[in-house]
């Protein structure tokens, strides 16, 4: 892919952007203005999952101008996506009238993610949320896929993606 995308990762990202869509289409059709309420709401959600502001997050992966989704890893775009998706079913089941209610339920579906990233970091001893950004998974997964290969092969492989001895061990 042109940014070095994988073409599973840009699938990945393209369900992110149907959610998206049906969650604004939600928010539209309970009398959110679009612009800054918008903003805010979008704001509440990451935050709710992630435990960072959009600001604090887009330092965290280093970012100035670009497109924090365009950055966030498969596990990240997941979590997102669920908690867009959660908000919205929690917004059709509740039908909100006022933008503080709205707000409240952006905060809760962010929640539901949040509770989620806590679980796989607790069973998996690592942050979900990470520094890295898509483009360097990529190369990462190369890296992966490389090794594998070359065990495939009957050849060991060390932890810098380097071939050991033949004889199996690593090094």
């Amino acid at each position: 892919m042109k940014k070095g995308y994988s073409p599973e990762w840009v699938n990945q990202r393209l369900q992110t952007i149907s959610v998206r869509k049906e969650l604004t289409d939600e928010w539209t059709e309970r009398g959110v203005p679009k612009g800054s309420e918008f903003a805010i709401l979008t704001g509440e959600i990451p935050q709710a999952w992630s435990g960072m502001t959009t600001r604090q997050y887009k330092n965290h992966k280093g970012l100035t101008k670009e497109n924090l989704r365009d950055t966030m890893s498969t596990l990240e775009l997941v979590l997102n996506m669920l908690a867009e998706a959660t908000t919205t079913e929690l917004s059709k089941a509740e039908e909100p009238e006022a933008f503080d209610e709205s707000k409240e339920i952006a905060r809760r579906g962010g929640s539901v993610a949040g509770n989620a990233r806590k679980e796989i970091e607790a069973q998996t001893g690592k942050p979900v949320v990470t520094s890295k950004n898509a483009r360097d998974f990529r190369m990462l997964l190369g890296d992966v896929i490389e090794a594998a290969a070359a065990e495939v092969d009957g050849e060991a492989v060390d932890s810098g993606g380097l071939h050991a001895a033949s004889s199996g061990k690593l090094g």
